[in-house]
């Protein structure tokens, strides 16, 4: 796991061991999953275990570096790690997210299971190193965990430096992203031929595409998947917005309909990891309660997608 520089740390209102009473207390009926571990899975490059949910920067963490900005934010961080959460994942396409999260994590406790993920996003060897060492410097840690080439970006270039700063321990892990269907048929080439072990795409329970090659890929390659906009930017919850959850849903310990989507990904069997994205700590929770208890069966899922298409 990354390794924090040293900074200042305080208590925040939400303890460590009073972790599990914040996630049930805030879902009402959640009962069945509150003596259950967290969900992890497996890096297939190493073995190392993951938690399921993890925590995006995209958007939410793009705040200026005031206290009163950055405070909603350092709650939803602490909540994150008091229940299990360990991948947070920026890039320097995201503004200010990486410092903010590097400034969050000097303020924020029982984070010793960071595994800190970010990406490298410009053109050139020289760039690209530069880029990957200001990252560091912002997020706080002595080594990435994770280093990406965001949305493929000179993806020739960058996979030998990523290459050598792994050789060199400075990474832990490489990959590559995207979140735009278009560059999937590139991808699908580049899965077979890189050294990698993780690879970021969107799927949600309405864009399902990956499905069909890269999931599959990815499974053959042993390569581990980062899935973004589970909640397909927001329109899930729109298209839900006003229906009752179906009662069924007890039967995975789901009781919302964040934990409904994001009980469907994580329990693809070639899903290693969910990054959704949030400011807001009741959010936080809710997300990180689909981490826990039951999760669906093929034909559950099934059920599922039908349901949702149905309205």
């Amino acid at each position: 796991m990354s390794k924090l520089k040293s900074g200042l740390t305080r208590r925040h209102f939400i303890k460590s061991s009073g972790a599990a009473t914040l996630l049930y207390s805030l879902l009402p009926g959640y009962v069945a999953a509150a003596k259950s571990a967290v969900i992890k899975k497996t890096i297939p490059s190493t073995g190392e275990r993951l938690s399921v949910i993890g925590l995006g920067t995209s958007r939410t963490f793009d705040v200026n570096s005031t206290t009163a900005a950055q405070s909603p934010l350092l709650d939803v961080v602490q909540a994150f790690f008091d229940n299990g959460g360990q991948l947070i994942d920026s890039s320097p396409m995201y503004g200010s997210a990486e410092a903010v999260t590097g400034a969050l994590l000097k303020r924020t406790n029982n984070k010793q299971n960071l595994f800190a993920a970010t990406k490298v996003w410009t053109n050139g060897k020289r760039e690209g190193i530069q880029q990957m060492e200001r990252s560091m410097q912002r997020l706080g840690v002595d080594k990435i965990d994770l280093m990406q080439i965001h949305n493929l970006r000179d993806w020739q270039t960058h996979i030998d430096t990523l290459v050598e700063w792994k050789a060199a321990g400075k990474i832990r892990y490489i990959g590559i992203t995207t979140s735009h269907g278009r560059y999937h048929d590139e991808l699908e080439t580049i899965l077979q031929q890189l050294p990698l072990d993780f690879v970021q795409f969107s799927y949600n329970i309405l864009d399902r595409d990956v499905e069909r090659r890269l999931l599959p890929i990815a499974s053959e390659q042993g390569i581990a998947t980062l899935i973004n906009r589970p909640y397909q930017r927001g329109s899930l919850f729109r298209k839900v917005r006003g229906k009752s959850l179906p009662p069924w849903a007890s039967e995975f310990d789901c009781v919302s309909w964040g934990q409904f989507f994001l009980k469907f990904i994580a329990s693809h069997p070639e899903v290693t990891c969910i990054i959704p994205a949030t400011s807001k700590l009741k959010h936080m929770v809710d997300n990180m309660a689909a981490g826990y208890g039951r999760l669906p069966d093929e034909s559950t899922r099934r059920r599922m997608i039908e349901f949702i298409e149905s309205l």
